[in-house]
This record gives C-alpha cells, structure tokens and sequence, in this order.
C-alpha cells in the first residue's frame, strides 16, 4: 500500500514537471517590474533608503511586482523619463510642466512630497546684491526650479525690468560645486541644498534669497507617465499603491527622527547626519497623507501653478510651437482645468495620497 502511494504521488509529480516544460515561454510571465528615477534633495533622498531598507520591496512583493530604484543626475533623470526609459520620477512641479508635459508626455503627480523652505538658494560672492546681477556669470541648472527661483527673487526686489540681462551658465548639478569653489571669477551661483550648503561653508559667500520667500512654489514630487498608470492589466495602479505605502512608511520615520532613516537617506548624498538634519528642517516636508492630500486638494496648488506656468511660457520652455499657455493644460483632483482641456498634459491625482490617509493601501 505504502508503496503505491509513493509511485501514485511520483507519477502526479512527473505529469506536473512534464507540463511545466511545455509550456510555451510566454505562459510563465515575470512580474510587471517599475524604475523609478531619483536625484539628490532631502526630500527624495529617502528613495535610496526605501529600497536599501526593504521598504520598498516588501510593499512591492505586497502587489506582486517589482520596484527598481535608479540614481541620477537631476537633468539626466528628466531626460530618463521623457525618453520613456523609467517610469516615474521624482521632479518640482516646474520640470513637470516644462519637460515632459512640455515634449507631449502625459504625466500624472501622484505623490506631493514636500514643497522647498530654504533649501533652494541665490549665492553671491562679493556682497553682490539683486540690482548687481545683471551682467554678471551666474551658474545654475538652467530650465530648472533654480532659473524660476532666480527670476522670482529678481521680481520682487523691483528687478524685473533687468531679467533680459541675466547672463545665464548653464552648468550641472554634479559639477556646480567644484565649478563655482574653485573659480573665485564667478560671482552668483543658484542651487539647492545639500550642494547650497557646501557652498555657504565659504565665508565670502552668502545667500541672497531663498524659497522660504516663496512658500509652497517649489513642490516635490514623484511623477508618473499617465500611460504607465493605466496600464489595462492594473498593474500600474499597483506600482502606484505600492509606492506610496512605501512613502509614507519611510516619511513617517523621518519625521518621528527614527535613526536608521535618517542616516541612510542621508548617506544617499554623503551627508553626514547633522548635515541632512539641517536640511530637513528647509523642507516643508508633508509628513503624512493627509497633509499632502489637503494641499493637493486645496486651493493654494493652483494659484502657486499659475506663476510657475506663466513663468514657463513666458521663457518658451513650454515646447515648440506653443503660441498659448494654455496650449499645455494642468487637471486637478476636484476635475479642474487650467489650460485648454483637450491638452492636459500634466495630472495632479490625490487617490493615493487619501487611501493612505484612510488606511486602504
């Protein structure tokens, strides 16, 4: 009796094997894998940490797929991403508009992150002040939140007959310490911290204005290709739910100063911990769902859009042949539209924001 039962079971075991080998290659599918592009800033630092501390993979294996996390340059991951070659990005709502809403890419924000509270900077040498400028080398990575931060100091300290005068360098992210430390011939250089804080460690420069003067106009968010999102077998709003609980798990020990998270997210730049510390207390860092789903939803995120999309049009960083600003159109969550509503092309979406705010993810 023993015996049958063991050829029995050896015999299902065989047929199981055999079956497995037969089947064709596309019968045994890998789960749907996400990359996820990220560049330095305190408040996307803790992407490196999602994924060195498992958060990351055990929210993914909990929607049964797989979430790569990918270091770039800050330029370089936009490109990345208007490429189609990752798909989401951590990026300010400027770049949001004016790169790949701008090349024709619909995007959808479904993460608000934080908006920047002193950590973008104007750093002169020299005791240059805004009427000064005009004229003079300033490094920045232009078409960036750093030429709009730029332009909005200029503007409201009664400079904004000189802006045609600026004379722009454009200079990456990755080499605009060492380019401006090392070549005293440049006087004003516009960044964000952790790199505005090297800088400042120079006695002979100070900053001049900050984005704590302009609250709430600098966002930070993770951003999806809206195809991606969509995806017919749902595995996009999977990716989306997935990293969204990994969020918020992680921005819940930042902001309760658990020690681990700090140190690894700050270890994503080579901070040390009191440095990264120093910049989170900049960053208006929207530490819970609830707090990033009522801006979201509030009124305050389209007035603050309204001067980022002028500012866009008004530099042509809107795409070629744009002859409107409402030629690239901006969705809200309450279904409101600035812009022409046959081109949205940007999307902010609070769904997963409020299901972590109600515990549904």
């Amino acid at each position: 009796m023993k015996t049958t039962k063991h050829r029995f079971f050896a015999l299902v075991f065989t047929v199981f094997l055999l079956i497995g080998c037969c089947l064709p290659a596309s019968a045994i599918t890998e789960p749907p894998t996400f990359t996820v592009g990220w560049s330095v800033y305190a408040g996307w630092n803790p992407y490196f940490y999602m994924q060195k501390s498992g958060t990351m993979k055990k929210w993914a294996d909990k929607y049964g797929i797989v979430i790569k996390v990918q270091r770039f340059d800050y330029a370089a991951s936009l490109d990345s991403f208007v490429a189609k070659n990752i798909d989401a990005c951590t990026m300010t709502n400027m770049e949001a508009l004016d790169m790949p809403a701008a090349a024709g890419v619909d995007s959808t924000a479904i993460i608000v992150g934080d908006y920047s509270n002193g950590n973008d900077a104007v750093l002169v040498r020299n005791g240059l002040t805004f009427d000064k400028l005009p004229g003079q080398r300033i490094m920045l990575v232009q078409k960036t939140v750093s030429e709009y931060l730029l332009e909005r100091g200029m503007v409201l300290n009664g400079q904004q007959a000189q802006l045609s005068k600026l004379r722009l360098i454009n200079t990456s992210d990755s080499d605009i310490v060492p380019a401006f430390m090392n070549n005293t011939s440049n006087p004003a250089v516009v960044t964000w911290k952790p790199l505005a804080s090297q800088i400042l460690a120079d006695k002979s420069v100070h900053s001049i204005f900050d984005s704590s003067k302009i609250p709430g106009e600098i966002l930070d968010l993770l951003v999806v290709r809206t195809e991606v999102l969509n995806r017919p077998d749902g595995s996009g709003q999977r990716f989306a739910k997935a990293i969204s609980g990994a969020w918020y798990e992680t921005v819940q020990q930042l902001a309760s100063g658990q020690s681990q998270a700090i140190k690894v997210s700050a270890a994503a730049s080579g901070d040390s911990i009191d440095s990264y510390k120093e910049q989170l207390r900049t960053t208006s860092l929207f530490a819970t769902p609830k707090s990033a789903a009522d801006f979201t939803t509030g009124p305050n995120i389209k007035q603050k859009m309204e001067l980022v999309r002028q500012f866009c049009f008004a530099h042509g960083l809107l795409g070629q042949g744009v002859k409107s600003v409402d030629d690239v159109a901006i969705v809200y969550p309450d279904g409101s539209v600035q812009g022409h509503k046959e081109r949205v092309r940007l999307r902010f979406n609070a769904a997963y924001m409020q299901a972590a705010q109600q515990g549904k993810l």
